[in-house]
């Protein structure tokens, strides 16, 4: 009887995970749509290749990446890096861009990578998110203009009244429900919901079909069409580095995200490698690239999705839509999705980093707002590059500005002064001028026991102390070194003097 309870309790745990993750899928694919289309959109391509794109990325990154739980697709910040090469070249040369990335990713991981990721200074990812956020919430407000005579212009009236109402329904459903049941994901009750009160009331709302038409068949494999020459070769790979590095730069960073909500760790490296091997098959199949994406992933994990099994049902709905829902989904108001957006887009924002702006280190708080802002205004890989300079620009001054030295003299006439810090580069210039031979006694020991000497430019300023003295007609001796700075030296083959 205890086995049949207990076997009947594993069974109900097993039905409410895969529930929850069948229904978290169901939910991220409705947000990665609108989403793959726009940016589609943007780079002069058929929508269809940003969903096709959404459905190879997503489900082979969930089957064999390192971070179940996360949702990939066609991203617009790699889509923004590709928009001159469609325009200047074709969508041919697209797909074999995307098919050399992909390589590129995996070679990244390869060669394992990947951890270089967790170097990435804390106040860079709160700027990181922020800046997502931001661009997240600015990209809902496209969806507020309809096409007019002289292009995109704003809604207004009753449009503009219908489409705002609709939003803020959508919102108000995404805080009521988890406050009524957990048994369902609040964004999909929204989205259906709102799709349903739409449909029944006859509203004019603005649809996904108005945004475009997704219905289509099976993508085809097709070798990209360009001629295998030096010169095509010269095109794509800087467009190909380009994407590479943005794509790994927003998935790793999203994988740090995740691995905070989850309280687990990913394996980056194995995420580079999935990642490079969906992007492969996606430029095969004469779809878009893609990444992980920060706003899907939020839906995501909200929803209950922490396995494999919600990202594979997202990628296989998208396939769905295509084939056979395109009425279904197609008739979602674009103010559902918008809604549930904007939620995501306030969950994202780290809005912690606010409130202790004025208390963290000033250099940190500049790191979190110029990543934001950099991030808003150009592109992913600029800001958290500017924001890595910055931090270690910061990191140097603050180590440079620790080291210091202590002066006594010994009965015997010797000086000794005892070194404090590290010593290398931003150091070494201050290291100068805390020794003066002109004024000290003929024999002088520097006292290396607390002295952390850490690059070449270390070991040059140790070469020109002793070569200041020597001048000077003085000694000068370099006493307990440790047993790394002593390799440092011997390495290096230095003209030091050390003492027993």
């Amino acid at each position: 009887m205890q086995s049949a309870r207990c076997g009947l309790s594993r069974f109900s745990s097993r039905f409410s995970t895969v529930r929850s993750e069948l229904l978290a899928g169901v939910t991220s694919s409705f947000a990665l749509v609108p989403e793959c289309i726009a940016f589609a959109l943007v780079a002069h391509l058929n929508p269809l290749m940003g969903l096709y794109g959404a459905f190879f990325i997503c489900t082979i990154t969930a089957l064999f990446g390192g971070r179940p739980g996360m949702i990939s697709g066609a991203a617009g910040s790699m889509a923004v890096v590709i928009v001159a090469l469609v325009v200047q070249h074709g969508a041919q040369y697209l797909f074999a861009t995307v098919v050399l990335g992909g390589l590129l990713m995996i070679l990244f991981g390869a060669l394992r990578l990947g951890k270089l990721i967790r170097m990435v200074p804390h106040p860079v990812m709160l700027g990181f998110v922020n800046g997502l956020a931001i661009i997240i919430a600015r990209a809902q407000f496209e969806h507020f203009k309809t096409p007019g005579p002289n292009g995109m212009q704003w809604m207004h009236g009753q449009a503009l009244a219908l489409m705002a109402g609709l939003v803020a329904l959508t919102m108000a459903i995404v805080f009521v429900i988890p406050r009524l049941t957990k048994a369902l994901p609040p964004a999909l009750v929204a989205i259906v919901g709102v799709g349903a009160a739409a449909a029944l009331l006859h509203l004019p709302a603005r649809t996904l079909g108005d945004m475009a038409h997704i219905a289509g068949g099976l993508p085809a494999f097709s070798l990209p069409a360009v001629p295998m020459n030096l010169e095509t070769l010269r095109i794509v790979l800087p467009y190909a580095v380009l994407t590479s590095l943005v794509g790994l730069l927003e998935t790793l960073l999203t994988l740090n995200l995740t691995d905070d909500v989850t309280r687990s760790r990913g394996r980056p490296n194995r995420e580079c490698v999935a990642l490079g091997a969906a992007n492969i098959a996606a430029g095969m199949f004469g779809a878009m690239g893609g990444c992980a994406m920060i706003g899907q992933t939020v839906i995501n994990l909200g929803s209950g999705g922490r396995g494999r099994l919600s990202g594979v049902t997202s990628g296989v709905m998208i396939l769905l839509f295509i084939l056979c829902l395109s009425p279904l989904i197609e008739r979602i108001p674009l103010a559902a999705l918008v809604g549930v957006m904007l939620i995501v887009a306030g969950q994202t924002f780290a809005w912690g980093s606010l409130r202790v702006l004025h208390k963290v280190p000033r250099n940190d708080a500049l790191v979190i707002v110029a990543v934001t802002v950099i991030t808003v205004c150009t592109d992913l890989a600029t800001a958290v590059l500017c924001g890595i300079v910055i931090a270690s620009l910061n990191f140097a001054w603050q180590h440079a500005r620790e080291l210091r030295c202590e002066m006594r003299d010994e009965p015997s006439g010797e000086r000794v002064y005892t070194l404090r810090g590290t010593l290398f580069f931003a150091s070494a210039a201050q290291f100068q001028t805390l020794l003066d031979p002109a004024r000290d006694p003929h024999e002088v020991r520097l006292d290396c026991a607390h002295l952390q000497v850490a690059d070449h430019a270390a070991i040059a300023a140790l070469e020109a102390v002793q070569a200041r003295y020597e001048r000077a007609g003085k000694q000068v001796a370099f006493a307990n070194l440790s047993a790394r700075c002593s390799g440092l030296l011997a390495r290096a083959d230095a003209d030091v003097r050390v003492s027993a």
